[in-house]
């Protein structure tokens, strides 16, 4: 009889026990799964902010290389234009040998003559025009004078609204104030080349910077129309292709 009844004691401080120390153990492991579950939203949002960041820096990057591509178009340009008058001085130089070799009378040949078009850029056959021109590029691509060149676009603009270099003229004047901040001035300029050259090679370069503008002024929706709109058009060019990265993106 004594040893039943020590029994059931044993039986019953053993079952006590055993309730006592399930209950900490269902603590501990509510407690550890809230832990993970912290962790991974700490985690999750660490990841988020250095994709952010990673993004931020990438946008800051192809902005600079847009400065620099633009500026690289400018240079060829730049010597283009010096190649054609290099060449058309030498015709005119050996036009001056021939005739002189012959005893023909010398016509004066100070005036320039329109040099035949390269590429895709077209020459005016007005040197003060050309000069014009030529100096407003050199005071951005050489003497990186940025205000004084939006200065000298501005004017070339005014003063030859029909000359052939229009198209590029009012691109760089965009870019410039696009550069300096002044957007909305920035986007009239875009859109005077998107309207008005339809055949012009800025034309695509016009519309990427014209999405730019929206972007920055937080105009996503119009952004993505214009970026969807240069893809359409203009599907195999550079431009295109930094339009499809900004829509990425956005």
């Amino acid at each position: 009889m004594k040893s039943c009844k020590f029994l059931l004691g044993l039986t019953v401080a053993a079952t006590a026990h055993t309730a006592m120390a399930a209950a900490p153990v269902l603590d501990i492991n509510e407690q550890a799964e809230q832990t993970l579950q912290s962790n991974d939203v700490a985690t999750l949002q660490r990841t988020l902010q250095v994709r952010n960041r990673a993004l931020n820096q990438m946008q800051g990057q192809i902005d600079e290389l847009q400065v620099e591509i633009s500026e690289l178009r400018g240079t060829i340009e730049e010597q283009a234009y010096t190649i054609n008058q290099i060449l058309q001085r030498q015709r005119e130089l050996y036009q001056e040998i021939d005739k002189r070799l012959s005893g023909a009378p010398v016509q004066n040949t100070t005036t320039p003559t329109s040099p035949e078009p390269t590429s895709n850029i077209n020459y005016s056959s007005d040197f003060t025009e050309n000069e014009a021109y030529d100096h407003a590029v050199n005071l951005v691509l050489k003497e990186k004078r940025y205000e004084q060149a939006i200065k000298e676009f501005s004017a070339f603009n005014n003063k030859f609204p029909n000359s052939s270099y229009s198209a590029n003229a009012h691109y760089w004047l965009g870019q410039l104030l696009f550069n300096k901040g002044d957007l909305d001035t920035a986007a009239t300029e875009f859109n005077i080349v998107i309207n008005n050259f339809e055949k012009s090679t800025k034309r695509s370069d016009a519309m990427l910077k014209l999405g730019m503008v929206a972007q920055k002024q937080n105009d996503l929706v119009k952004a993505k129309s214009i970026y969807n709109r240069l893809i359409n058009e203009y599907p195999d060019s550079s431009a295109a292709q930094l339009a499809k990265s900004r829509l990425a993106s956005l």
